[in-house]
């Protein structure tokens, strides 16, 4: 499971009050990786040699490090295999799993692929903040700066995705994030909780 049994019995609640939840997951994509069954080959991009994400909306496989995009093959290109393996997941995997979950539930989707123009941020925010969504599923581009006074929930899933990066301050910059997601809920007098998943 993706959600935590808590956290999906709070999501229920939130829903059941008329309330709003904000999800976030660091990572965009469905997943963040596909390789072989067969051979255990794994697609990477050819300039930086890390994992390709499978992007599911698009049909298509992307280097978050550099731009590199390609078309989604439904086989191996080393042993011609069509037993892929997708792992990992990203905000369009969770967005897919709320639907399936909480199929009443109006979501929106804030991050670097739903909102290439920054009139998009804005029009996706307003709308959230209107009410015009129940859950908002998102990157850190919805983790701080943001005042929605109906939100009693923040789940964070997957919050130590920061942690492994190679950088001496990733664990300083993974509790700013948790910190500020968490300071979403909560505001203009309504109690707030946070749920955060490892």
């Amino acid at each position: 499971y993706i959600f935590s049994f808590k956290l999906r019995n709070s999501i229920q609640k939130v829903l059941d009050n008329k309330e709003q939840a904000i999800l976030l997951i660091n990572r965009r994509g469905f997943s963040t990786n596909i390789s072989c069954r067969q051979c255990g080959h794994v697609f990477k991009c050819p300039t930086c040699g890390i994992a390709l994400t499978y992007h599911k909306s698009e049909g298509l496989l992307k280097c978050h490090h550099c731009d590199y995009v390609e078309v989604v093959k439904d086989y191996c290109p080393e042993c011609g295999s069509k037993h892929l393996m997708k792992t990992g997941f990203g905000t369009e995997r969770i967005e897919e799993e709320v639907h399936r979950l909480f199929p009443e539930a109006r979501t929106l989707r804030l991050d670097s692929d739903s909102a290439r123009i920054r009139t998009k941020i804005s029009k996706i925010v307003n709308a959230f903040e209107n009410r015009e969504a129940d859950i908002l599923i998102g990157t850190q581009m919805i983790a701080k700066g943001h005042d929605f006074g109906n939100v009693t929930l923040v789940g964070i899933v997957l919050a130590d995705i920061g942690l492994n990066m190679p950088n001496y301050r990733s664990s300083e910059r993974a509790f700013q994030l948790i910190t500020q997601a968490v300071g979403r809920c909560g505001r203009q007098g309504k109690k707030g909780e946070a749920i955060i998943q490892t």
